[in-house]
């Protein structure tokens, strides 16, 4: 395993919360045992000033309230993420499901919870002796200001959380960062495949069907380059495959380095650094963000919700998003990964993503469809042309769909001077 690719798989596990919580209980006995390691080291005099007893009391106050906080904690948690499924997206629940502040304090309640208890074991055991209990007592104290500053965060943290704006501002953060992230390396660091494979490529196939989730572009340039071959990734992170359709296709292009060239050699060296799943997820998937703002909107714009307000903010949230875009098939720099060729990211498919959904749902609503006429014009001032094109496109097509569905004179008067001019002329040209 190369470095980068342990990095991502890192970064894949450290969003999970049972990973968090086995490293904070590792944590503690690591603590536990400093402590037996530090205590010898303290003068004897400055080491019977304090007795057993007073960690006792301080350890017996962190387990029987850790458990009781950690409980409440949990039972916060899951009513949050089921409300947020029902009232938003099920998609957006599994956002919140990673969202750091809880995790790191269910982490933290449940890691000193695992200290109080071995700590107060090997007191019984006669591990730590009343004489000896001094740098116990100090760790114990360090644990309770710990405990302490995760607590205040926590309640501050549930002011907001699982509330409509913490959560489109987490989608919004997430779906920037991960934005932001694959155009600094366009293409996942490969050549943009603009048009299909060679034709002497041969097809891998899917073994299974589901959703493309990930893909190790480093492990997959080093599984390449070893054994000879170019890789051209037609289907891009989102797609759903299904089994025995092609997944990616493979070229001989150059000597293998090692003595492995079988083509099962090469089918599973490659097909191990790119990763199907059952669902979507947010990992390199910028697009799928964009699809959950959309569906956000939407639900606000159901009949039973009616919240005409929620989709304005989504407009501009989206609006924001699309404004970093640029043109994958013109890189900066030098192609990091030669042996890559990977579909880049369509500016088309970003603004239907994006405006498709809440603009159809909200097509009869004059303050939405104002709103995305004006974030769309602003859009239309980007210096990338391909996403000018995209958005002066979908203005188009809202702006008809919108007149068919608002018949009053004046509301209509309203969505048409916030399109732009040029925008206004193509629509109102007949066919």
């Amino acid at each position: 395993m190369i470095p980068h690719t342990l990095l991502r798989k890192a970064r894949e596990y450290s969003r999970k919360l049972w990973v968090r919580v086995v490293f904070m209980g590792l944590l503690a006995f690591v603590a536990l045992g400093l402590t037996q390691l530090f205590e010898p080291l303290v003068p004897k005099e400055v080491a019977t000033r304090l007795s057993g007893s007073a960690a006792d009391r301080l350890l017996q106050i962190i387990a029987d309230a850790m458990l009781a906080v950690t409980i409440f904690s949990i039972t916060i948690m899951v009513t949050v993420y089921r409300s947020s499924s029902a009232q938003f997206t099920p998609r957006a629940h599994r956002l919140i499901i990673q969202d750091r502040t809880t995790q790191n304090t269910l982490a933290v309640f449940i890691g000193a919870y695992v200290y109080a208890l071995v700590a107060i074991i090997m007191r019984e055991l006669g591990v730590y002796v009343d004489e000896r209990s001094f740098v116990l007592f100090l760790t114990t104290v360090l644990v309770l200001a710990i405990i302490v500053i995760f607590l205040i965060r926590w309640v501050l943290h549930l002011q907001s959380f699982g509330s409509l704006i913490d959560t489109t501002r987490q989608i919004e953060t997430v779906t920037t960062s991960l934005f932001n992230e694959r155009l600094k390396t366009p293409c996942m660091g490969g050549h943009p495949l603009t048009s299909d494979p060679p034709d002497d490529a041969r097809p891998l196939r899917a073994e299974k069907s589901g959703y493309l989730q990930h893909i190790y572009p480093e492990a997959l340039q080093e599984h390449a380059e070893n054994h000879g071959v170019d890789v051209y990734l037609t289907r891009r992170i989102g797609d759903f495959v299904f089994a025995e359709e092609p997944l990616l296709y493979i070229a001989r292009r150059g000597t293998p380095k090692g003595e492995e060239t079988e083509d099962r050699t090469v089918e599973e060296a490659i097909c191990s650094a790119v990763k199907l799943g059952d669902l979507r997820t947010f990992d390199q998937d910028p697009r799928f963000g964009l699809r959950v703002l959309g569906e956000v909107a939407s639900k606000a714009l159901s009949p039973g919700v009616n919240d005409p307000g929620t989709a304005i903010d989504v407009i501009t949230r989206v609006g924001r998003i699309l404004s970093y875009y640029r043109d994958e098939t013109k890189p900066n720099g030098e192609v990091g990964l030669p042996n890559l060729h990977i579909a880049p990211i369509d500016a088309q498919a970003l603004v239907e993503d994006g405006f498709g959904p809440l603009a159809r749902d909200g097509a009869g609503v004059v303050e939405v469809q104002v709103t995305l006429q004006e974030v769309l014009t602003g859009l239309m001032r980007h210096p990338d042309p391909g996403l000018v094109v995209a958005v002066r496109e979908a203005a188009e097509n809202h702006l008809r769909r919108a007149f068919e569905e608002v018949p009053f004179g004046p509301d209509r008067a309203m969505i048409w001077r916030a399109a732009r001019e040029d925008v206004r002329g193509a629509v109102a040209t007949p066919d």
